[in-house]
């Protein structure tokens, strides 16, 4: 592919990323025209708007809208990027953000804090996320607790190998998933609750949830922006990469953990929603090659989109005020597409 239809892709994809904000803003149970959410969006952002700014809209559109809109592009472009980091470091194309094992990690925690119900004290949480409730820390912490065993059973031998690490992780989230079962059997009356949170939604979720996502999100984009085009030598082999200089297990194991860190983070604050960072990569492939770094940069945006649209269609399709859990939706999207890009895949390979 040409740099500048390349260049054009992803220009195009920024475009389409950054219009998409006011557009999802417009869509609610208020009925909000296109020009006064530009006008809430500019006093929300601090800007003088001329005339009357209704307090009432403006917490509509500022703080429940936009911030809805900004969680779904953070955390899509997130779980996007981290499926294209796993594919890339594991050579697996169907590997995704769940291979390791965090989704079930998370999955595990979230379900045992919305058996006990705790609120964080606002003593011992920062006065933004005070009351925001347990689920999502521990959330967080059942991911990086489920990361940590996959990475402590797939390196015991001494050397990393693909294969047991992506073993490890279907053994690690085989097993979290029984015990997520075990606390819904325990608990019955928060087993709604718990397969909500698992079918993966953005319901609620506010400015406070976005101060959660973020800490996670940037340690793990930092790792993975800094070692992008190291992906690109590791997809030559460890044999060629080795004799380029690299030193492939410290390379390897930096990306995994910051792909792992980003997708600790979006699934503590959304719940499961699975086939962005897997469909996502396989898409974008198609308009913008190979090449890792224009791949993430099109995957944050791709994966931004998709889900934000989704969010969009898992609130607006019902009547009434009711909701769809967005990982529904995602999967009514992505799954279909994939066997599309399964089959055309073993046309190719066909003799």
């Amino acid at each position: 592919m040409s740099r500048i239809r390349r260049r054009t892709a992803l220009a195009l994809g920024a475009a389409l990323w950054l219009l998409s904000v006011p557009a999802a803003c417009l869509f609610g149970p208020f009925d909000i025209g296109p020009a006064e959410v530009m006008r809430l969006l500019g006093a929300a952002a601090g800007v003088p708007v001329s005339g009357h700014v209704d307090p009432i809209r403006l917490l509509v559109v500022g703080d429940i809208r936009l911030a809805r809109v900004c969680l779904s592009l953070l955390v899509g472009g997130g779980l996007a990027m981290a499926g294209v980091v796993f594919q890339g470091v594991l050579r697996n194309p169907l590997a995704d953000p769940f291979t390791l094992g965090v989704s079930s990690g998370a999955a595990l925690g979230a379900s045992v804090a919305i058996s006990f119900g705790v609120t964080l004290p606002a003593a011992v949480a920062p006065a933004l996320v005070a009351g925001l409730g347990v689920v999502t820390p521990a959330a967080l912490f059942g991911a990086f607790a489920a990361l940590s065993l996959v990475l402590l059973l797939g390196t015991a031998a001494g050397s990393f190998r693909r294969e047991t690490v992506v073993l490890a992780g279907v053994v690690v989230s085989t097993f979290l998933a029984a015990l997520v079962s075990l606390v819904k059997a325990l608990d019955e009356e928060s087993v709604s609750s718990i397969v909500f949170w698992i079918m993966g939604s953005l319901q609620g979720r506010g400015w406070a949830h976005t101060a959660v996502l973020l800490p996670p999100l940037v340690l793990g984009l930092a790792a993975v922006v800094r070692h992008a085009r190291d992906l690109d030598v590791l997809a030559l082999g460890d044999t060629q990469a080795s004799q380029l200089g690299m030193r492939t297990g410290y390379v390897r194991c930096v990306l995994l953990c910051g792909a792992s860190c980003i997708t600790a983070g979006c699934v503590a604050v959304s719940g499961v929603i699975g086939f962005v960072g897997l469909v996502v990569p396989h898409l974008l492939r198609l308009v913008l090659g190979a090449a890792h770094g224009p791949l993430l940069i099109g995957a944050w945006f791709g994966g931004g989109i998709l889900l934000l649209w989704s969010d969009v269609v898992a609130r607006t399709l019902l009547s009434g005020g009711a909701e769809l859990p967005v990982g529904v939706v995602t999967a009514l999207v992505g799954g279909p597409f994939f066997c599309l890009l399964l089959q055309r895949e073993q046309r190719r390979e066909r003799p």
